[in-house]
């Protein structure tokens, strides 16, 4: 995880892109476990 350094203008934007980046990466892993657990025997 980088550490940001940004303005306090910018900062509303860069947590909504955090948001989203993490919403998608847990969408991410939700998928896989499902996925794994479908092809597990």
């Amino acid at each position: 995880m980088g550490i940001f350094h940004i303005t306090n203008a910018s900062r509303g934007t860069a947590n909504a892109w955090h948001f989203y980046y993490a919403l998608v990466f847990v969408i991410k892993v939700l998928c896989g476990k499902l996925v794994v657990a479908l092809a597990a025997p």
